[in-house]
């Protein structure tokens, strides 16, 4: 486990369910950085470093909504898995969609974990636990982007 912050990463249309999250990110203290974007193009963006947007630090943790308008999270999702930089991004899926076809296809596209937003309740607070427990409990790749790993 590293000492490095692990920077999140919110790709949420709704401003009032981005606002909720960041709401609750500081009232239980999480002290590791957030940006929100609103779509998953923006979100490409910013992990890219592409358009006048800054690069998301390494280590990341990508929270995604599923509907989205322009690029919806299973479209994000299938470029970030296709992508040889972003393939091992880490990507939880936060939506309001309990649909077992949004989910099978999420998980297929390798996500850490889906949560469905009437379930967490409006404080978020599973995923705030979740979020805490596993930052102190996993170990990320290394900030370089060009390590390789041996199989």
């Amino acid at each position: 486990m590293s000492d490095e912050l692990i920077h999140i990463l919110l790709v949420e249309d709704d401003e009032i369910e981005r606002e909720a999250l960041c709401r609750a990110f500081k009232q239980q203290q999480i002290i590791n950085p957030l940006v929100c974007v609103t779509t998953g193009q923006e979100a490409l963006y910013v992990l890219r470093g592409e358009n006048g947007y800054s690069q998301l630090p390494r280590p990341y943790i990508i929270l995604t909504d599923i509907n989205m308008p322009q690029m919806n999270g299973h479209e994000l999702l299938a470029v970030l898995r296709a992508d040889s930089m972003l393939k091992r991004s880490v990507v939880f899926v936060l939506t309001s969609s309990e649909r077992d076809e949004d989910i099978i296809a999420a998980y297929d596209l390798q996500v850490a974990g889906y949560f469905s937003k009437s379930t967490i309740g409006p404080d978020f607070c599973p995923v705030i636990r979740l979020f805490n427990l596993y930052q102190a409990s996993i170990q990320m790749p290394s900030s370089d982007e060009n390590a390789t790993i041996v199989v």
